[in-house]
């Protein structure tokens, strides 16, 4: 295990390249080591794993950490592969990693879908799927895949192992049910089975945060919806299961107008914000027309 302790700058402002807290740095190579460090320091410590989100939390003095457990090196947790109707992903596994994976690709079209789209090829090759959810950013891109994909997520300690629905994990805005002593290490999901799914989101530029997002998983037999799953981001508090649309739309004709209409009640389980990025009347809106055009993509999968 390697140990550092980094020295403090003298660096009031905000946006700078120059990391500006002090900190020690540890680099554990097994998971019970990083374990270990996690039951000794708790809330004075935060994981590195791709470290996309938290060096520019660092450097804009949005976060200062006591202490950094930087987990790359650890054995063992990159990985996508299949296991009967599952598919399990090791939490170091990159975005790069889930775009190019064939596995992704086929039984979770979404979560493929979702991580073409999010930030550059450079970011991709360096963010890592657990560190995108347990940032746990209402608009975290691949948090709506995962949902209708019925995910849990797998989180170690050094007392034992817990696996908790992704729809539990999140709490709120940057906030999961992890324990400081916790760690997730593997994400869960559901093969797509007789269905498919899509995602679909919408920001102001490809390789920005979402406005909104919806994913959707539609068993379409005949053509008529019978089953469904929707999960949104960027329009509440965090990821949500939009479960009241998803009963209203069960047993609906696909690309009919009553189908379109029925989404109107996502607007009554939506709770958005108006931000930077847009405004709640927008977000109650696009809403609608992403979760439509992802049911009909779904579909149009499924039929293929």
């Amino acid at each position: 295990m390697v140990e550092l302790k980094v020295p403090p700058v003298n660096v009031t402002g905000r946006n700078t390249r120059i990391i500006p807290v002090e900190f020690e740095y540890y680099e554990p190579r097994t998971l019970k080591e990083a374990l270990m460090l996690l039951d000794e320091y708790g809330e004075s410590a935060r994981i590195l794993a791709g470290g996309t989100d938290l060096l520019v939390k660092i450097k804009a003095r949005l976060v200062e950490p006591k202490v950094i457990i930087n987990v790359k090196k650890v054995a063992g947790l990159n990985y996508v592969v299949e296991d009967g109707d599952l598919v399990r992903i090791g939490a170091l596994a990159r975005l790069r990693d889930l775009e190019k994976s064939e596995i992704v690709k086929k039984y979770l079209p979404a979560l493929y879908d979702a991580v073409k789209l999010m930030g550059s090829v450079q970011i991709r090759n360096m963010a890592t799927i657990g560190g995108n959810l347990c940032n746990a950013s209402p608009a975290a891109d691949t948090a709506p895949p995962l949902l209708v994909h019925n995910a849990k997520a797998l989180i170690a300690s050094t007392s034992g192992e817990r696996v908790v629905p992704l729809e539990e994990f999140f709490v709120g805005p940057g906030k999961t049910s992890m324990k400081p002593n916790e760690m997730l290490v593997e994400i869960i999901a559901e093969k797509t089975g007789k269905g498919s799914s899509a995602f679909k989101k919408i920001s102001r530029v490809s390789v920005d945060l979402a406005i909104a997002s919806s994913a959707v998983y539609i068993d379409g037999e005949g053509g008529v919806v019978r089953d469904a799953r929707i999960a949104l981001g960027s329009v509440a508090p965090k990821p949500i299961r939009a479960r009241k649309t998803e009963s209203l739309i069960r047993g609906l004709k696909l690309y009919s107008e009553e189908l379109r209409e029925a989404l109107n009640a996502l607007e009554e389980e939506v709770s958005p914000i108006t931000d930077a990025r847009s405004t709640v009347e927008y977000r109650k809106y696009i809403v609608k027309v992403l979760t439509w055009d992802a049911i009909n993509t779904a579909y149009e999968r499924l039929v293929r």
